[in-house]
């Protein structure tokens, strides 16, 4: 376990190491040259830092819970089946109208995927102010 650590700090270091390379390279070459290939570069490396700490997140995540919990793997399983279905039922009712003041619409295809997310958004929007309020309420309820 103890090497494991130190595996991690390495990674790390060098991950910050490789961030400061590149934000030092951006500043030499300049970010408005060459048709902004730094800052293309950065936005790409910046993607590759994200997905790295999502990635971290969930495979520790279900490492840890799969340890401390192995029924939490089925409910977690549960879980993603739901929400899959969730978001396979708002892609179906999504009409994929043609978006507004474009002179080239889009394929049907990527308009449905923008109402799909769209739909999506107001949906995780309503849920969140509707928990917020129960929370409130059932709060003074039980003082």
């Amino acid at each position: 376990m103890k090497n494991i650590g130190r595996i991690f700090k390495w990674v790390m270091w060098a991950l910050i190491g490789i961030s400061v390379i590149l934000l030092v390279w951006g500043f030499a070459v300049g970010f408005e040259s060459k048709d902004g290939a730094a800052v293309d570069t950065l936005l790409r490396w910046a993607y590759v830092m994200v997905g790295l700490a999502i990635a971290a997140v969930v495979i520790f995540g279900l490492v840890i819970g799969a340890i401390n919990d192995p029924k939490s793997l089925l409910k977690l399983g549960i879980g993603l089946v739901a929400i899959a279905a969730i978001c396979f039922v708002v892609y179906l009712i999504s009409p994929g109208a043609p978006a507004m003041g474009m002179a080239e619409q889009p394929e049907q295809s990527t308009l449905r995927l923008t109402d799909t997310v769209l739909n999506l958004t107001y949906l995780t929007g309503g849920l969140a102010i509707l928990s917020i309020l129960f929370s409130a309420i059932w709060g003074a309820i039980r003082k």
